[in-house]
């Protein structure tokens, strides 16, 4: 890697061209089930893909999603989504049927790409009339028939290139848009400061439809590496991934990583790896201990990061042993300021919220003015970017060594498995069932999950199987309660609301870890 990183934006799609560089044509790029594609045949799938996608869907601009696991289709997309002039839309596939159907409705999309299982969910009114709906291996199977395969595009670096879609901490899922700069300096940002090489292999275990899993593939072939993407149901299948395939590089989540602390690690499984990087939540001081004694010989990056701005902080290496709970401080082209609640920077010591400055931001949410003018303000006076930057919410101190530490959330998310939760979105699952009448989700410290999701509801116990039932048809996976409180009456506050504060207090004593 240069010893700066370059912070000259390019067309995303430009990545896949990063093929033709000397010596990296026949190296592995993407290694799937059954086939591999090295960079040449990446290039040329790329440019496939984006010609049949530009014959389908001819309108510049126009939103295609994805609803798969991890494949060919998944992994090439926000490429070939790019090259030809498209918006890519990756929806989580832990999703169900109402939160899908509210993603393509927002979005407006135009063609949905996915797994049949997935697809046969949906019913009539759950995709929008103008959106096509496809089998990946269909939509595949037309690429690679296709006469046509586009070029490098000469897109605009400022233009749309996805919509990622989060939750926020009311309402349902709202769509962070990222441009084609974004995700191309984030991808130089993140290659750089790994220190990632030709020779390295990334395990992509984490979603593609977050930032921090979809960057493993565009951090990855900016490096000109190879990518073994892993959909896996137990730890013990990461860690013969490892082995099989000379694993480098290993992304995660706190709750992923204490179950893969407690698999069984061999020698040939852990001997490859070179660097083990971590979102999503802090690591406790305990996690990082067990890291660092099964994997002595690989770097542990610790980082902070949100979806408006992908990503903000990252501790060195050399310094997790000493100070295990910092977040570090700024990844290239971020700028990261702690501002108090008088507007200006806080002192060394002082909390303050974290502002992200710099090219990395987000140009907003899709079709969201309001939430955009909450989250998105003007940079702070002392910014040396100025513009619009990202006012996280979050309570941070920065020390005298220049090192933040996280200090609280301002707002209400549950953060569990590494999962930014709604709590208003399982409130109104619970509602909308008939089942509760009045509902309050919250998140209870867990030592294995950063935090549980529990539900207090005031109705009818005798209804507590159905409403389970129910939420669990409704609801993903990772939104499921893992507590269901049944009150005659629920708390309420000076103001005649639910005293959610009550609550926490009462299940964090009763439950917390």
């Amino acid at each position: 890697m240069p010893s700066a990183p370059d912070p000259v934006p390019r067309p995303l799609d430009h990545l896949a061209e990063l093929a033709g560089a000397a010596g990296r044509g026949a190296r592995p790029a993407l290694v799937l089930r059954g086939a591999s594609l090295n960079h040449n045949a990446l290039r040329e799938r790329v440019a496939r893909l984006a010609g049949w996608l530009a014959s389908v869907v001819p309108e510049q601009g126009a939103r295609v999603a994805t609803w798969a696991a991890k494949g060919e289709l998944t992994c090439l997309m926000p490429l070939a989504a790019a090259r030809a002039g498209l918006v890519h839309v990756p929806v989580n596939p832990l999703l169900k049927r109402a939160q899908v159907a509210h993603i393509l409705a927002d979005s407006g999309a135009r063609l949905l790409a996915g797994t049949p299982s997935r697809l046969a969910t949906l019913g009539a009114g759950d995709v929008p009339e103008r959106c096509a709906v496809m089998e990946e291996d269909a939509a595949l199977a037309a690429a690679a028939a296709a006469g046509q395969a586009l070029g490098p595009s000469g897109a605009d670096p400022q233009a749309l290139a996805a919509i990622l879609y989060t939750s926020g901490s009311t309402g349902r899922p709202k769509g962070v848009m990222l441009s084609h700069a974004n995700m191309w300096l984030g991808a130089v940002s993140v290659a750089h400061y790994l220190g990632l090489a030709e020779d390295d292999v990334t395990l992509a275990v984490l979603p593609l439809s977050f930032d921090y899993g979809q960057n493993q593939l565009l951090s990855t072939w900016y490096a000109g590496g190879s990518v073994v993407p892993l959909d896996f149901l137990f730890p013990k299948d990461v860690a013969k991934a490892c082995a099989a395939h000379g694993v480098t590089t290993l992304a995660a989540v706190p709750p992923l990583w204490v179950q893969l602390t407690e698999a069984g690690w061999p020698e040939e499984a852990r001997a490859p790896l070179r660097r083990l990087t971590n979102s999503g939540g802090a690591l406790t001081v305990e996690l990082v201990r067990s890291l660092r004694g099964l994997f002595p010989e690989a770097r542990l990056f610790p980082m902070y990061g949100l979806t408006e701005a992908f990503r903000s902080t990252f501790l060195d290496p050399a310094l997790v042993d000493l100070h295990p709970t910092s977040m570090g401080k700024a990844i290239p082209f971020a700028e990261i300021l702690v501002i108090g609640d008088n507007g200006e920077v806080s002192p060394d010591g002082a909390e303050g919220e974290l502002v992200h400055c710099g090219p990395l931001v987000a140009q907003g949410y899709w079709h969201d003015p309001e939430r955009t003018a909450e989250r998105f303000r003007p940079a702070p006076a002392a910014s040396r970017y100025g513009g619009i930057a990202v006012w996280s919410g979050d309570r941070v101190r920065r020390e005298a060594d220049g090192l933040l530490y996280f200090a609280g959330r301002r707002d209400a998310m549950i953060k569990s498995a590494g999962n930014r939760i709604s709590p208003q979105e399982i409130e109104e699952a619970a509602l909308a069932s008939g089942f509760a009448l009045e509902a309050a989700a919250l998140g209870v410290p867990h030592a294995r999950l950063g935090q549980a999701v529990h539900l207090v509801v005031r109705g009818d116990e005798g209804h507590a199987e159905a409403l389970a039932k129910r939420l669990k048809a409704d609801l993903p996976n990772f939104m499921q309660p893992q507590h269901i409180h049944w009150r005659a009456a629920m708390p309420l506050n000076p103001n005649g609301k639910i005293d959610r504060t009550a609550l926490q207090a009462e299940l964090t004593k009763e439950y917390g870890a």
